[in-house]
């Protein structure tokens, strides 16, 4: 390739992610000005209680746990795949954290030598779980939505059977302060939350792992001829996914003090919804971790402004459904107009070449 057809390609490149970045940028300040209008309509129904400073940290409260299993399904989508069995995950984690809480304090291990050894069998748990998930899809080449369906079913199943269905209670003394105490006037748990969200958008946009896995997601057959090895980034990508089911289990034992097996059943529509409002491409290809965080916030929103004026459950139900319906149409729209835009493109250019060969 001559410099001037290297010069052209890279300046094309640049403008291609220039655009991207735009239509990244401009899609996160819509959803930004959405939560403000959220925040708006209920402030005028109701303005002494959902702009109280009460209703506010609960907001805060409860947002993390899910948020955080949205950020995982928003992981697994950027490489056109999913993770159905996230909040079985959650829940073995947990359970985990709750069993070990009860023995440490039994046997007599100290508060802090009990948190380490629940939060890291927590998190060993969720790279485990994690981890076979993308070694099944990555070997048997099953689709992700069938393998992490059945290994849902396995996680339930074990974690029923192993408390009988039963609700676990326990925790130590220091996640018990991370999931009820504030700092400057926030919950802990939101401000580890926000930590969470840093630190998953800095590796998928600041690593080569992010860039590897986003790219597999827009074209895996290029990536397979780029030399990407596609099954050992196929089981990182459901070893973090894992974790940070994890992760939000802690969340979840830490708020409430207890597990179950059967532990936010609601959580997984909610996550999928949260992923694809805040931009994902279910198709893969394209990463929106903070839109993500910043979806949840807004459905947490909604929530709170429709428990307080005491609208049916159902209501957010509906409006979830909605959501995903509505977002799920206009990324399908998207990628069948930049499928055009590619394919006219092409035309164009076979064209050019044709005249420019006629003109010789």
């Amino acid at each position: 390739m001559s410099d001037i057809e290297q010069k052209q390609t890279s300046k094309t490149a640049q403008r291609k992610r220039a655009f991207n970045l735009a239509g990244q940028s401009g899609y996160t300040v819509g959803l930004t000005g959405m939560g403000v209008l959220v925040a708006i309509i209920f402030l005028v129904i109701n303005p002494s209680v959902y702009g109280s400073i009460l209703n506010v940290q609960s907001i805060a409260f409860s947002v993390p746990e899910i948020a955080i299993l949205a950020l995982a399904i928003s992981v697994a989508m950027t490489t056109a795949g999913i993770d159905l069995s996230i909040v079985a995950v959650a829940n073995l984690a947990s359970l985990f954290v709750a069993v070990i809480s009860t023995y440490g304090a039994t046997v007599g291990w100290t508060d802090f030598l009990t948190t380490l050894i629940a939060v890291g069998g927590a998190l060993l748990i969720g790279a485990v779980c994690g981890a076979f998930n993308g070694f099944m899809v990555a070997t048997f080449k099953i689709t992700p939505i069938l393998t992490t369906l059945a290994t849902m079913q396995v996680y339930s199943g074990i974690a029923i059977m192993a408390t009988k269905g039963q609700a676990m209670y326990g925790s130590t003394n220091i996640l018990l302060s991370l999931g009820t105490e504030n700092l400057l006037g926030i919950p802990l748990v939101f401000w580890l939350f926000v930590l969470v969200t840093i630190m998953v958008a800095f590796i998928m946009s600041r690593t080569t792992f992010g860039v590897k896995i986003t790219m597999m997601g827009s074209n895996p057959n290029a990536s397979l001829f780029s030399g990407f090895r596609i099954p050992n980034l196929t089981i990182r990508t459901y070893l973090m996914t894992g974790i940070l089911a994890a992760i939000a289990g802690i969340v979840m034992v830490s708020r409430t003090g207890a597990a179950s097996a059967s532990y936010g059943d609601s959580y997984l529509m909610l996550a999928i919804t949260i992923a694809v409002l805040g931009g994902v491409n279910p198709f893969g290809g394209k990463r929106a971790i903070g839109g993500a965080a910043i979806a949840a916030l807004v459905l947490q929103m909604i929530s709170s402004g429709l428990n307080i004026n005491g609208a049916s459950p159902y209501i957010y139900q509906i409006i979830q459904g909605l959501i995903l319906a509505g977002a799920t149409v206009v990324a399908f729209e998207r990628r069948r107009h930049a499928q055009r835009a590619i394919r006219t493109k092409a035309r164009l250019s076979a064209a050019d070449r044709k005249e420019a060969a006629i003109n010789v």
